[in-house]
């Protein structure tokens, strides 16, 4: 890591920790933007003096590009954290990440509470593998402070050429002082989804991030599962663990997949073209096995969506500890020279109208003081304590409902 696009008219979503595809739909009546016209211009008067006395007068040359991006910048900066002014290359670099291949350390991040905080590191990535965990602060990058930075200058800082270093200094609950990781960038290459059977009849899939064909790979997997177990699936574990959000299309279809009729989630913004709701179809329905869902600090957005409909639903017992809170909706707003902003324009809401926004959900179970691995091996499924109580749990859950079936008083 969480809006709507133009693209051949064609809508698309996407909600994550850093970006959301999307368009804005004009939303002011003409006697409202004539009675602001006058005020308006004024300040642009303003605004056009400032820029010729600064190029004129400032030390050093400044072209008008330069003063111009600054301004945009710094007045999105002002707004919040996720709104942002988005060169063209960083536009063209966000469009490529969700297709699941980028340049970078592999760490989703975000502003919180006016800090640069981890909210996952993508599995098997330099990141991951250096150890930097959800839930880190990043004071610095390369000796520089992070405090005051946009979002997106501190991702610029953290990206560059493969095999390049970069060395972040993290705060963390439990370290007595700050400490710096050198981590070696590389090519970040995502597999969404990952499954394997746990045990006879009960399965396990795995979600690191929502991605174009991320509905796709998880039909898959789980058609995978149903032939490694042909006397029949009993239970699954959903694990979201560390996953920072994503496309919200494929959130929708993910949570699609198991619930089939209700709202799923509804975006609701300033004005009526930024209200939304996206509902669940009887048609695709996956059976009702008895159902996990794991979820922990690092669970975003789109992630948080799939969750909070399940619970809401009771389709399914969650797991772990509170997510990380990220429910507010980035509408990305294609400009003519090839750039683009990054507008914050709503915030989404579970099926039972919870809003997510620096709240997060809580788990029906709380996980406290194991850690999970969501890893993939049966090594590590074996150590992952949260997945191991996990498939306790959906076991009971299977047995139950077998109980119930049988009409056995």
């Amino acid at each position: 890591m969480e809006g709507r696009m133009f693209k051949h008219k064609k809508l698309a979503l996407l909600i994550g920790v850093w970006f959301a595809f999307g368009i804005v739909v004009g939303g002011l009546y003409v006697h409202q933007v004539a009675a602001r016209s006058d005020k308006t211009y004024e300040k642009l008067k303003l605004f056009t003096e400032v820029v010729e006395l600064v190029k004129k007068n400032y030390v050093e040359e400044v072209t008008i590009d330069q003063l111009i991006s600054g301004a945009v910048e710094g007045m999105l900066h002002s707004l919040d954290p996720h709104s942002a002014y988005l060169s063209p290359d960083m536009y063209r670099e966000l469009q490529v990440e969700t297709k699941g291949t980028f340049g970078g350390l592999g760490i989703e991040i975000s502003i919180k509470e006016g800090i640069l905080t981890v909210i996952a590191p993508i599995e098997d990535t330099p990141a991951d593998q250096a150890g930097v965990q959800a839930g880190d602060k990043i004071v610095r990058i390369d000796g520089e402070s992070t405090k005051g930075l946009s979002l997106l200058e501190c991702v610029k800082r953290l990206r560059g050429p493969r095999g390049t270093e970069v060395t972040i200094t993290i705060l963390r609950e439990g370290l007595t002082k700050p400490k710096d990781f050198t981590i070696v960038r590389d090519i970040i290459e995502i597999k969404s989804v990952k499954y394997k059977t746990m045990e006879k009849g009960y399965g396990w899939l795995r979600i690191s991030q929502y991605q174009e064909q991320t509905a796709t790979e998880l039909q898959k997997a789980v058609h995978s599962l149903e032939q490694e177990n042909p006397e029949g699936l009993k239970g699954l574990i959903l694990d979201l663990r560390n996953n920072p959000g994503g496309l919200l299309d494929q959130a929708v279809k993910v949570a699609d997949f198991f619930l089939d009729e209700g709202v799923i989630v509804s975006i609701k913004g300033r004005g009526d073209e930024e209200k939304m709701t996206f509902n669940a179809h009887k048609r695709g329905t996956l059976p009702a096995w008895p159902m996990v869902v794991l979820v922990n600090h690092g669970s975003a957005s789109a992630s948080e969506i799939v969750a909070g409909a399940l619970q809401d639903y009771g389709r399914a017992v969650v797991m772990g500890s509170k997510t990380f809170g990220k429910g507010s909706v980035q509408t990305i707003i294609p400009l003519e020279d090839g750039s683009g902003l990054r507008l914050t324009t709503a915030q989404y809401y579970t099926p039972k109208g919870r809003t997510i926004h620096e709240k997060g959900i809580e788990p029906d179970i709380a996980l406290v003081g194991v850690e999970g691995t969501a890893g993939e091996t049966k090594k590590e499924v074996a150590e992952d304590p949260q997945l191991t109580r996990a498939l306790e749990h959906v076991k009971g859950l299977s047995i139950f409902q077998k109980y119930l079936s049988t009409g056995v008083k």
